[in-house]
């Protein structure tokens, strides 16, 4: 349960820093929210193997 909660927690704060990095910074450029959001999932996926393993 405990793993359930932390889980979804951190998927609330990928969304919640993807969104945030959209609307400030790459409102009107496609590629570069496309390649940003990118980055932010794997760099998010990385920290979450590295310490919820």
């Amino acid at each position: 349960m405990n793993k359930n909660i932390t889980v979804t927690l951190f998927l609330l704060l990928m969304i919640a820093v993807i969104v945030g990095m959209d609307v400030l910074f790459f409102r009107n450029q496609l590629w570069a929210r496309l390649l940003a959001n990118i980055g932010t999932v794997l760099i998010f996926t990385a920290f979450c193997i590295r310490f919820f393993k």
